[in-house]
């Protein structure tokens, strides 16, 4: 008993910001593990330590939730696949898709499920979907410009911005193919996108 005690009393001192970053992280694992309709805030409160009511205080419903969820997720991919200051975006390019694909199967329901709600015209969802496919967009077309070799092809091409936007629609389609049991390795997706996107960037 009083082992429990101080348990609870270590899960009181954890801040807002910790308490929220908790929940998201468990909320992330089962999302990634099973469907969404197969989630439980009940479950989600449970694993974490905390009274529904507490997670219904930070988080009002399960969409609310969901959505936080795939913020968190969505800031983490783009950190996960940075560019590198010096680093040829050839390099870069497999070396980004090897770590995107790994998430994409490893979050295969949330991934869907995020997609699925996009398409259905959920709008927190789609808020969230725009800005990281707008801060993706900036990422690449900012290491683009910084290369050697690709920098001086983007110059002057002000088509360049549409393409990089088509291809990560184009990553989105095969990756979600690919989860439903395409017969394909990662490594085979991985060159699929790769080759596309250096297609559009060919003169």
């Amino acid at each position: 008993m009083a082992g429990n005690q101080g348990e609870q009393r270590t899960r009181r001192r954890l801040s807002t910001g910790e308490r929220r970053e908790q929940l998201l992280s468990v909320g992330a694992r089962l999302f990634s593990e099973s469907p969404y309709d197969d989630v439980w805030i009940e479950q989600v409160a449970e694993i974490a330590g905390v009274s529904r009511g507490l997670l219904y205080h930070y988080f009002p419903t399960k969409r609310d939730f969901f959505a936080a969820v795939v913020e968190r997720e969505s800031e983490r991919m783009l950190r996960m696949t940075a560019a590198v200051p010096g680093v040829p975006v050839r390099e870069q390019l497999a070396a980004g898709l090897d770590a995107y694909l790994e998430y994409v199967r490893a979050h295969a329901h949330g991934y869907r499920a995020f997609h699925r709600a996009d398409a259905a015209g959920d709008q927190a969802v789609r808020r969230i979907y725009r800005r990281a496919l707008a801060a993706q967009e900036r990422q690449i077309l900012a290491a683009l410009a910084a290369d050697p070799e690709f920098g001086p092809l983007a110059a002057g091409r002000p088509e360049l911005k549409l393409a990089v936007r088509g291809w990560l629609a184009f990553t989105t389609a095969v990756c979600l193919e690919w989860l439903r049991g395409f017969d394909l390795t990662r490594e085979q997706v991985r060159d699929l996108c790769a080759r596309a996107l250096l297609g559009v960037l060919a003169p």
